[in-house]
């Protein structure tokens, strides 16, 4: 998948610093959390496209009122978002500010007019977040742009993600990528489910990915291993700022080591060769061989006693142990000399 200048298949781990609600409601602070992103490593930053007043109603009955046994129950819904959300006037500033930093800028809509506006930014790709994974007019519209589509996973059972896909394809995209996501907030490790981004690359056949809310840098790791082509942290500049996701977000320090021990994880991955390096070969003086441990004169025999399976490497491969035993040699060798075929007789 090309997203911008950024290949998964030349370029490894697609990495996003997601901003989310961790401007907490400063311009200047969006913009200083991009510089921090570009310095901790990130090769993108995402914003989340929406008001209030796009993703609800403004309603104090029961039904609007959070109550998930998430970190933000007990708030209405409009509440939270009206906290949340990235002004669409900053959006100008911000692209432009990844652009100078070097970093891909892209981000979630989450209607139909965020799509409409977000083109006029020329967006390289659209994320769609896990809780609009069933908005499939949401999602065709999205992939009628032609542009690279993400999508998040955290609340969707296979079908939803069957669907999602079958959207994309009906509109002719199929630059597609899925990421596995725990749609808690923090989410525990143990509900991480890695091995789930290898399946979804088998099953689906997409590339895949991860959204994660765990805190720390294992997860990431291990999606790596698992083949993840994106890893997507939201990103913070200092918790103690606070916000709606300032609890599960990284900041400068997590995110930089995050971003090393992904690139090391790729790195130790490496290819499926079973050639030896120059370096790995020369190990092989540390395996055994056939040495003879006790002087022998022509025509004695081979035995147990005087020959033996020992470091280093150099002499006759053990696998012709027990096919020298009992032959005789013809000529004298001395304990410590290499035993070879060409002295060996029957």
């Amino acid at each position: 998948m090309k997203i911008g200048s950024f290949d998964t298949n030349i370029s490894g781990v697609f990495i996003i610093a997601e901003l989310s609600a961790n401007h907490n409601g400063s311009l200047d602070t969006a913009l200083e959390t991009i510089k921090a992103a570009k310095r901790a490593g990130a090769d993108a930053i995402k914003l989340q496209t929406y008001t209030a007043d796009t993703l609800t109603i403004d309603c104090d009955k029961d039904d609007f009122i959070i109550k998930s046994g998430s970190i933000w129950d007990g708030q209405s819904y409009y509440n939270l978002y009206q906290s949340a959300f990235t002004p669409w006037e900053w959006h100008q500033a911000l692209f432009e500010e990844a652009q100078k930093q070097g970093l891909i800028c892209f981000s979630s809509p989450f209607d139909k007019t965020a799509v409409d506006f977000l083109e006029t930014l020329n967006v390289p790709a659209y994320k769609i977040a896990s809780f609009e994974i069933t908005d499939i007019p949401l999602i065709e519209y999205v992939a009628s742009k032609g542009k690279p589509v993400i999508i998040s996973t955290g609340i969707a059972t296979e079908e939803d993600i069957t669907l999602a896909l079958e959207a994309c394809k009906r509109m002719g995209n199929h630059d597609i990528a899925l990421l596995k996501c725990t749609s808690s907030y923090p989410a525990p490790i143990e509900e991480a489910n890695m091995i789930m981004v290898k399946d979804m690359a088998e099953r689906f056949d997409v590339i895949t990915g991860l959204s994660d809310h765990t805190m720390g840098a294992t997860v990431p790791v291990v999606a790596t291993c698992f083949g993840a082509k994106i890893i997507e942290k939201h990103f913070i500049l200092d918790r103690s700022i606070g916000g709606p996701d300032a609890s599960f977000s990284m900041n400068e320090q997590e995110f930089t080591d995050m971003v090393k021990a992904v690139r090391e994880a790729e790195k130790a991955i490496g290819v499926v060769d079973y050639t030896l390096t120059d370096k790995q070969a020369k190990g092989k003086d540390f395996s055994r061989s056939l040495y003879v441990v006790k002087d022998i004169k022509a025509g004695e025999t081979i035995t147990e006693e005087n020959a033996r399976s020992i470091r280093p490497g150099y002499g006759l491969h053990p696998k012709y142990f027990n096919i020298v035993i009992g032959k005789k040699l013809t000529k004298d060798v001395k304990r410590g000399d290499r035993l070879t075929l060409d002295i060996i007789t029957n």
